[in-house]
Order: C-alpha cells, then sequence, then structure tokens
C-alpha cells in the first residue's frame, strides 16, 4: 500500500484582487508561507488567468499546484475556504498535462519560442483576412484556409477560447489536440479537425506581407509571423490537484452538458 502525499509546506501565491489578497492574508496566518523552492504545493489564489501564469512560473518545477477560486472565471480552480487546507491538500487528485510548444518565425527570420498550456493562436492583424496553409505531420492537409485565424488547443485549454470558438471539448485524458478554425470564410463549412497529441503541427502564412498574422501561446505574442510549428512538449509534466469529485475531467464532462 502507497504512502499517503503529505503536503505540509504550503507556498501561496495570489491575484492582485481584494478579495485574492484578503485570502493570502487569512491564509498565511494560519499555514505560513513556505519558499517556493521549498514547498510541497503551491496554492495560487485568483482565476484561471492567475492559475496559467502560475502554471507557467513553475512550469518545470513538479512542484504540484492547487487553485482556490478568489478571482473571476475559475473554471481550474477548486472552491475557497479556510478550512483543513492540509486535509484537502493530502486528498486531492493529481492531473497531469503537457503543454504546447511554439516556434514561430517572424518576417525578419526571428524565431519565438513559447509555451502554452490552454492554445496556440494565429489571430489576423488588420481588416484582411488571413490566408493559411496546414501542414500535419509534414503532409499538407489543407492548402488554403482564409479565417481570422486558426489555434490549436490542448484538452485542458479545449473549454477556453476553443470552445467559443466552436470547438470541441475534449477530455483531460484524451491524447488529442483541437484544430479550430476562427470565423471561418473559406472554406466556410470547415469546423476544424481532431490531431493526436502526437502530431507536429505547422501553419504557414501566405501573402503575409498583405495579410499579416500574429502568433500567441497563451500570452506570449509574436507579429508578423510567417511561418508556426506547434507539438505537444512531452518532456514538461504540470501537475494540478483538484478536490475528489472535482476533478479538471469532471469539470470537463460537466462542461458538455451545460451546467
Amino acid at each position: 500500500m502507497s504512502t499517503p502525499i503529505r503536503h505540509d509546506r504550503i507556498s501561496f501565491v495570489a491575484g492582485p484582487s481584494v478579495e485574492a489578497q484578503t485570502a493570502l492574508t487569512q491564509l498565511v496566518v494560519r499555514y505560513g508561507n513556505a519558499d517556493p523552492a521549498d514547498a510541497d504545493v503551491i496554492v495560487a489564489l485568483g482565476g484561471d488567468g492567475l492559475m496559467l501564469k502560475t502554471l507557467h512560473d513553475y512550469m518545470r518545477s513538479d512542484i504540484p499546484i492547487y487553485g482556490m477560486h478568489r478571482g473571476t472565471v475559475g473554471f481550474l480552480m477548486n472552491e475557497f475556504s479556510t478550512h483543513d487546507l492540509h486535509a484537502r491538500l493530502d486528498a486531492a487528485r493529481d492531473t497531469v498535462i503537457h503543454p504546447l510548444l511554439m516556434r514561430a518565425t517572424d518576417v525578419h527570420g526571428e524565431v519565438h519560442v513559447h509555451h502554452a498550456i490552454n492554445e496556440v493562436s494565429l489571430f489576423r492583424q488588420t481588416h484582411q483576412a488571413a490566408r493559411l496553409r496546414i501542414i500535419i505531420d509534414e503532409r499538407e492537409r489543407m492548402s488554403e484556409l482564409i479565417a481570422d485565424g486558426i489555434l490549436v488547443a490542448t484538452p485542458a485549454g479545449s473549454t477556453a477560447y476553443n470552445l467559443s470558438a466552436q470547438g470541441p471539448i475534449l477530455p483531460i485524458n484524451a491524447a488529442l489536440l483541437a484544430l479550430t478554425p476562427i470565423s471561418a470564410f473559406r472554406p466556410r463549412r470547415w469546423r476544424g479537425a481532431l490531431l493526436p497529441n502526437t502530431a507536429f503541427v505547422v501553419i504557414e502564412v501566405l501573402e503575409g506581407d498583405k495579410r499579416p498574422v500574429a502568433a500567441v501561446a497563451d500570452h506570449d505574442e509574436a507579429r508578423d509571423v510567417r511561418r508556426v510549428e506547434i507539438i505537444s512538449d512531452k518532456t514538461i509534466k504540470m501537475r494540478m490537484l483538484f478536490d475528489p469529485g472535482h476533478s479538471l475531467e469532471e469539470r470537463i464532462l460537466s462542461e458538455q452538458f451545460g451546467y
């Protein structure tokens, strides 16, 4: 029988809102605040934006991250409570996610490398629609997509911008990525594709001088790109903790039934 994992040393991070800062004060008084380098767990207080920032900040640390909702959107967060936090952390369940790796080359030949936990998106920069070529695993799959843009989403990010763009919701453990167009003009009825999470995705920008395009990995942007390469980075494993019965798997499943 395995020994239960203890989370005695807690490091807290909080968003700038009054709600998050008040929660931080309450919890630090009660549980202390360990240095992140020595912590067993990091507890993030805020909304999904803070959770994404915390995941990025500690991406390579292998420290589990447990979020409590003290912000606006809290899909990635657990309910807030100051009561018996050690017991909640010890009972929480691990969800392991891998980020996307974006390698974007701009008009000057400069290469921009960033990770994305939710999605990598390409957007038109002007009033003119983007004209894009899609290559999957070195095989051309679409010679021309005219659209406001396109995105590649992870299962963790499939309920974020991907869902707003009419993309599919993916179970968190699905070995899939969602390739979703943003306001496609041609082919007008194309709704995207499901790709294996081993896929090597290349988006080439056609007529980039006339139709400039930006590439964004979560919050990191590169402008005037000509080629964007996207792949799931299996060398990085991030551990998110969720209360029993409120796992990310359950939230994603519930989202598909409208509650």
